[in-house]
């Protein structure tokens, strides 16, 4: 659904509490106290009305610009994954060696978690947005993961759905230790040494499963 423009009420509010601002201004100022939010709170959805506090507008101008939360978190997605792509994540997925391929997009993942927090992995995981990601954020998600899937496929002795299953658990690797940093649970150079040596541990073992052993 396509936000729509303030009203003359709602823009009227707004200069009350302060200095009127460029919607697209106030459009990103709307979404980086909504990240904020989420991250400090851990879980979907936000009260509105104190995202409206926090922004200084009133509750109707928030849905002015974003009309239902899923509009807001769709949006926040789409900012979050498009600055990973430009960061680099887009260029590591189409290295043509998958050890590279893997521990270059687990490392740019881990920087972006301990800078910006965990907002991506709450924003994809949380029950509330389960059948409400746009297609853009779908196709995006799919691109990278076809990808990587491609290229385990012809490194790897697995079959297609024990290398879905693979790379969903070495996302959560990078996605834990950048939330262990972001919140000073974890010093930043331990919990990139300690990334880097799962994610190739992990390709170590899925190359030869059987020389792995497990206890009993």
């Amino acid at each position: 659904m396509k936000s729509r423009s303030p009203t003359k009420t709602e823009k009227k509010t707004e200069a009350g509490k302060g200095k009127r601002l460029a919607p697209e201004v106030r459009r990103a100022q709307m979404l980086d106290a909504a990240a904020r939010m989420i991250v400090e709170q851990g879980y979907l959805p936000l009260p509105v009305e104190e995202l409206a506090r926090q922004v200084g507008a009133s509750k109707g101008l928030v849905y002015a610009y974003f009309p239902t939360q899923y509009d807001l978190f769709n949006t926040l997605l789409e900012r979050e994954i498009d600055s990973l792509l430009l960061g680099g994540l887009e260029t590591a997925s189409q290295v043509k060696d998958l050890e590279q391929a893997a521990v270059l997009c687990a490392m740019l993942y881990f920087e972006h978690v301990a800078r910006s927090g965990p907002l991506l992995n709450i924003l994809m995981t949380d029950l509330y947005m389960a059948g409400h990601l746009s297609p853009k954020v779908r196709h995006s998600c799919e691109a990278i993961a076809v990808r990587l899937t491609h290229l385990a496929a012809r490194e790897l002795p697995c079959s297609e759905e024990e290398i879905h299953a693979a790379i969903e658990m070495m996302t959560a690797i990078p996605d834990e230790a950048g939330r262990l940093v972001f919140h000073r649970e974890l010093d930043q150079t331990t919990a990139r040494q300690i990334c880097h040596g799962l994610i190739e541990s992990c390709l170590k073992a899925l190359r030869a499963p059987e020389k792995v052993s497990v206890p009993d």
